[in-house]
């Protein structure tokens, strides 16, 4: 990570989705289940703080270092 100038966020899904549960996860769904939840947590608005994870506003990010 410390080799990049910009979050490769599409890596990290792929290393996600693919790599950590890929083999795990046989059912085509289910893996398209998971590579929709990680593109929801995993990109560059959740790096605003208060980014809403839900519409309820309940889940947010929280501020870096809390």
């Amino acid at each position: 990570m410390d080799e990049y100038q910009v979050i490769p966020y599409k890596v990290l899904n792929y290393l996600g989705a693919e790599i950590n549960y890929g083999g795990r996860v046989t059912d085509d769904k289910d893996v398209r289940l998971i590579k929709t939840i990680l593109k929801k947590y995993i990109n560059e608005d959740m790096m605003v703080d208060g980014c809403k994870f839900s519409e309820s506003g309940k889940y947010i990010s929280i501020p870096a270092g809390t």
